[in-house]
Formats: C-alpha cells, structure tokens, sequence
C-alpha cells in the first residue's frame, strides 16, 4: 500500500477518535455539577482532578504499549485502544455517581495510547523532510475533530448530559470497525524490536530517549508546553461559563471555530510555513504566537475576544510538529514506537499536574469577587510557562545546532 492512503487512513483514524472526545467537552461541567450539586468553581476542580486520573494510567501504561507496538507492530495496538474507548465511553454514559465517572478514565488511561501509536504509524511511512508535514496532518485531523465533535457535543447536549458519551462510543466502536478492515500494518519486520520490562516504564523510556542530548532539552521544553495546554484544554468550558455565561451550545460552537482554525494552520499553512521557516525556527515563532494567544484569552472582556484571539493562539501550533518533526528524525527507526511512547507518557505526566493546577487555579480566584477574582489567571500562567519552554527549546537547539540542521532539514 502506498503511503498516501496509509495517511489518509490514520488522520481518518484519528479524526473519529478526537471526535468522539470532542462531544464530551461541553457537557462535563453540568454533568458533574449534576452528580455532585456544586457551583461552576468546585466542578472545574473535580474536572481537573477527573482528567488527572486518565493521565495517571495513561503515564504508567503508554511506554507498555509504545514496546508493544515496536514488537508486535502499530496495529493491534491501536485496534486494542480504540476498542477500550468505546467501551469506556457507554461505560461512562450509565455512571450513576461521580466515583463510577472516576473509575471509567481510570480504564481509559490504560487504553489510551491510540494518539502515540498513531504517530509511532506516520514516523514508520514518513521520509525525514515530510515527517514534520506530516504530523502537521495529524494536528488537523484533531483540529477536525473540535469542529465536529464539540458541535455535536452541544447538539446532544442539549437533550441531556450523558447523551454525547452514547454518541462518543458509536463513534469509537465505527473507527475500531474501520480500521479493522481497513488499516495495514506499518512497521517491517526488520525493525521490530524485543519488548523488555525494562525499557517498557515510563522512567526506563526516558532513560533511553534522553542519550540524545536533544531530546532530553526538547522534552522538557514539551514539559513546559503541554502543561500550559491545560489552561485552554482543562479550563475553557469553565472560563467562558464563568466569565461569559455561555451556553452548553455556545461552549460546544466555541470550540468548533477553534477546531476549524487549527485544521487550517495543522492541515495546510503548516506545510508551507515549517519548510519557509525550517523547523528551528517553526519552534520560536510558534512557542511566541502561543504565548501571545493565552495572554489575550486571559484578559478578554468581550465574547467575541474569544473567537478573534483564537486565531493567534492556533498559529501558535507549528511549534508541535517542528518538535516533534526533529526529536523523530534523531532516534532510529526501531525506536519510533518507543519515542511516541514516551511522548505520551510525558503527555500524560503533565496531563496529572496540568489539570489540576489549571483547574486550582481558576477555582481559587473565582471563589469571591473581591480583589483576588480574576478566572483570567490560569490563561496567564499558560502564557508564562509557554515562554520559559521557548527558552529551553532555545538552549537545547543551541547546544546541537548543526547535528539537527544536517539531519532535519
């Protein structure tokens, strides 16, 4: 099979994967409001604390499935985890309280590794020059999927709050039987590797990715970066409720236009603007746009701030796939699955702390409205943190200049 319809079939893949995710977004604020009769304040936290404990198996478990994946080859372990989804999602759909919804991500972090094998799949196909397009492609099939499915998510929502967990799992069991018959194999015999316990744990993976001295500085950079992501990701069904008093529906269609524009930049100004640019500075001039974009989310006075900032904020995603495109171009072909892994651990590792210092942040300065009320402030950090990875990313590409210039552009 040639490799352009073996990318067609992963951002199809992933697309109905992030779908099904996006469907959900607007409806957990009221949703856990309704299970726990609490204001909009103490459902963020518990939000932040809920996302967190997806992260916390997905952190032990994604450098498990990354060596799987390097020895038994990307797809019965993307089939595995898609399946895992959809069972999470009806599962989540009947929870009657908000333990059951607690014990349902738990079981999604461990089949979560959909996303790292997906990307460990683009790296076995991909030449060095088109790899960073080519997770470029991956970031718009999820910019596709906060199109579709927050829209969907505030359409459903709006004849309850467990309807759009039904559809969410319709979607993951159709992209299971889509890939199932669909989807080839991507990784060659000659480069599998042996799975050892050793490496297959979120410390040993780090141990080994971090012999390149790049990808150890790029990896705290990303650190820095997906922590900051939670600001928006954790926050912003809480935010805009709080500071705007939007709407399920208006939540689900906000998130949508941000959707359409990160397809836009991920799908094709990135294909354009990383080979102008070259992926080094792809990094800077995107971690900077990403930065600015917080800033502006965080003192927003107008609902539609919200749609014009996002524009900024979204261009901001060619730092991502640069990244990404020159950590994938350093290890060596029988270490891609492991590397996806160990993004995803690191992923889920923020995703412990970004949350709930996220969601900690916005309870504790919407708690009064005395001098301290500011539900700007998590936006604020976001944008703090995003410039102290610009500066990291800066030290790390310094330090190995010419080796990533030979070998990534």
């Amino acid at each position: 099979m040639s490799k352009r319809p073996a990318i067609g079939f992963i951002f199809a893949t992933v697309l109905i994967d992030v779908t099904g995710f996006g469907i959900i977004i607007p409806v957990m604020p009221s949703l856990i409001q309704g299970l726990t009769g609490g204001t909009v304040s103490e459902a963020a936290q518990l939000g932040g604390i809920l996302y967190g404990s997806y992260a916390v198996m997905q952190f032990f478990c994604a450098p498990i499935v990354g060596g799987l994946s390097d020895k038994f080859g990307r797809r019965p372990v993307l089939l595995a985890s898609l399946f895992g989804f959809g069972i999470d999602y009806l599962f989540l759909a009947f929870a009657p309280t908000i333990g059951w919804l607690f014990l349902g991500r738990t079981i999604a972090g461990v089949m979560g590794a959909s996303f790292s094998s997906a990307n460990a799949y683009i790296a076995d196909i991909s030449t060095p020059e088109k790899r960073s397009q080519n997770f470029g492609l991956m970031g718009a099939a999820f910019g596709l999927g906060f199109i579709i499915g927050p829209m969907l998510g505030g359409f459903f929502g709006s004849y309850g709050p467990r309807v759009p967990f039904i559809a969410a799992a319709v979607l993951a069991l159709l992209n299971w039987l889509y890939g199932y018959f669909i989807l080839p194999e991507s990784l060659k015999p000659e480069n599998r590797r042996e799975f050892t316990w050793a490496r297959a744990n979120p410390l040993g993976t780090l141990k080994s990715l971090f012999r390149y001295p790049v990808v150890r500085g790029l990896f705290i950079a990303l650190a820095f970066i997906y922590i900051a992501s939670h600001a928006v990701q954790s926050n912003w069904a809480y935010y805009t409720t709080e500071k705007f008093n939007w709407t399920t529906k208006e939540i689900g269609y906000s998130l949508a236009v941000v959707g359409i524009v990160f397809a836009v930049v991920m799908g094709g100004l990135i294909r354009v603007i990383i080979p102008k640019l070259g992926q080094q500075r792809s990094v800077y001039v995107g971690l900077g746009l990403y930065s600015l974009g917080f800033f502006l989310y965080a003192f927003a006075t107008q609902s539609w701030m919200m749609y014009a900032f996002t524009v900024i904020y979204c261009l901001g995603g060619i730092a991502g796939p640069a990244l990404q495109g020159i950590m994938s171009g350093i290890v060596a072909p029988t270490e891609q699955g492991e590397l996806q892994g160990g993004f995803t651990s690191m992923m889920s590792a923020t995703s412990i702390v970004g949350p709930v210092l996220m969601s900690s942040i916005f309870s504790f300065f919407t708690r009064s409205h005395d001098s301290l009320y500011f539900p700007g402030a998590a936006m604020l950090l976001g944008a703090v943190l995003t410039l102290c990875s610009a500066v990291l990313a800066r030290m790390a590409l310094k330090r190995n200049l010419k080796p990533i210039e030979a070998g990534t552009e």
